[in-house]
């Protein structure tokens, strides 16, 4: 009756709110709970909804509660409080009808998503596919994944999931989950990762091509060492300008041999071995060469050594190892490979077998063979390193000092020679600068130097010796200079020039040395 009178008495909203309330609160009082909540329904919009949801916490009443909280949800009025109470009313009253007409009927129940799938899934198992239903109707990819793993525990579900997603949401949920889905699905997860990091995912028509990195990967394989093997072979083979994580990674698991394992199949061991150094030697291999040296040198992997020594030209080291391993005939054969690019390896090799107490005379001789050839090594140094090996004889070396001492008495008459030749050069020059200083200089040219022509006036002539026509002198580069004697002139100042300079910085040198010597006994 009184809401009829306030209707024709076109009272205003607000006060026909404030009735439905009284009213809703008169039902209330009297017991009539379904009675009161449909006119607190009439005052959705107007009167705050803790209001009537304070009076409906009860396990009796939970059904009216339900009622009024899904009149919230169709006005799009409802919180993420009002949704997570919904659906714990639900899950209390174990009306899984209802729930599924909330969540599936798509009758434009208006509802916070992430809310309701957190409930379904604190709901317990019973609610699992509702969660599920939501995370995958509302793309939330990471609640879909993390239940389907961690609550219901359908790997394969989970795979195929990811396998229909686009490329960067794959990408990170493969990063996050892989590890758990290796472990359960190793053959499907490695295919899947196979295709993602060759730019073969394309689940869209419009979707770009892209390529995930392999080496973000390794970490989710550490306990399938096997999958993560032929793995990474598929992306060198399928990428070979991979990282140089992938390559090094490759490398160590070649490499590397399990302490528990007793027995391996019979040649795997050495069929790993010759991957390694294939690996090594392929041209497309981007390893860092620090790293993968380091991993040969701790599995003692031979092979990989040496070769990884003569890639980076590290020739000493090569040298080194065969003599840690007291390998003679490598050693000179490592001096003969590579003693052209560094010689000093041939004296290396000498003071290595002078070091030796056995009889190493042959590779003695051979080794002073190359020494003498080059001129690596002055006879006096030879001696004092083989004074060391109480075995070497002096027979060793005799013919080796006499060839020697022959060679440099030879070379002894020879600058004997050239010093008397400068001598005499030096007096006959300095008699002819006497000469020309003291009397008058005569020139009897027949021709001219650069024509050839019989000479006549005018015609110009220099101290050297060389005359020419004033015409033919003017079309040279300098009147002022014999044209055939300018360079060799022009060589001997330069000369002069140099030896002035390095006069003076021998000079600073020694007076910066004076200057220190100072200084310290000053201190």
């Amino acid at each position: 009756m009184a809401i009829s009178l306030a209707r024709n008495q076109r009272y205003d909203k607000d006060g026909l709110v404030d009735i439905f309330r009284q009213y809703g609160d008169h039902l209330y009082a009297k017991g009539d709970h379904d009675g009161a909540i449909k006119q607190y329904v009439k005052t959705i919009k107007s009167l705050e909804p803790s209001y009537v949801i304070r009076r409906f916490l009860d396990a009796q009443r939970i059904h009216n509660l339900t009622t009024y909280l899904e009149a919230l949800h169709e006005q799009s009025l409802a919180t993420t409080d009002h949704t997570t109470l919904l659906l714990n009313c639900y899950t209390k009253l174990k009306n899984v009808d209802k729930m599924e007409g909330f969540i599936k009927s798509g009758k434009g129940f208006s509802f916070d998503v992430e809310t309701a799938i957190k409930v379904c899934r604190q709901a317990g198992e019973q609610y699992y596919d509702y969660a599920l239903f939501l995370a995958e109707k509302n793309q939330q990819h990471d609640w879909y994944m993390r239940i389907e793993i961690e609550d219901v525990g359908n790997y394969e579900r989970a795979l195929n999931y990811i396998a229909r997603l686009e490329f960067t949401e794959a990408e990170n949920n493969l990063k996050k989950y892989g590890k758990a889905l290796v472990n359960e699905l190793p053959v499907a997860t490695t295919n899947l990762l196979k295709q993602l990091c060759t730019g073969a995912w394309k689940r869209f028509p419009t979707e770009r091509v892209l390529k995930a990195k392999p080496e973000e990967f390794v970490h989710i394989y550490v306990q399938q060492k096997s999958q993560l093997l032929e793995f990474l072979e598929h992306m060198v083979k399928a990428e070979p300008d991979s990282s140089s994580l992938v390559y090094n990674t490759l490398l160590e698991l070649y490499l590397h041999r399990e302490k528990t394992e007793k027995l391996e199949v019979a040649g795997e061991r050495e069929r790993r071995a010759e991957r390694a150094l294939e690996l090594l030697k392929s041209p497309n291999a981007t390893f860092n060469i620090d790293q993968a040296l380091i991993l040969a040198q701790m599995h003692d992997f031979r092979a990989g050594i040496l070769h990884l020594y003569e890639k980076a030209r590290l020739y000493r080291q090569i040298l080194q190892y065969y003599m840690d391993q007291n390998e003679y005939d490598h050693v000179i054969e490592t001096c003969n490979d590579h003693g052209k690019k560094e010689p000093n390896l041939w004296i290396l090799a000498l003071s290595y077998f002078a070091r030796k107490e056995e009889d190493c005379k042959d590779y003695i001789a051979g080794v002073l063979a190359h020494i003498e050839k080059k001129a690596l090594m002055p006879p006096l140094m030879v001696v004092q390193t083989l004074a060391h090996n109480s075995t070497c004889t002096l027979a060793v070396v005799k013919d080796f000092i006499t060839r020697k001492l022959k060679e440099e008495s030879e070379q002894i008459a020879k600058d004997q020679d050239l010093i008397k030749k400068y001598r005499e050069d030096t007096e006959r020059m300095k008699r002819e600068i006497e000469q020309l200083k003291t009397s008058a200089k005569v020139f009897q040219p027949t021709k001219c130097h650069s024509c050839t022509n019989p000479i006549d006036l005018p015609a110009v002539h220099f101290l050297c010796g060389h005359s020419y026509h004033q015409a033919c002198l003017e079309v040279a580069e300098s009147e002022t200079e014999c044209p055939l004697c300018v360079e060799k002139n022009r060589e001997v100042l330069d000369l002069i020039r140099a030896q002035e300079q390095t006069t003076g910085l021998h000079e600073d040198f020694h007076t910066e040395l004076e200057r220190k010597k100072t200084d310290r006994s000053e201190e």
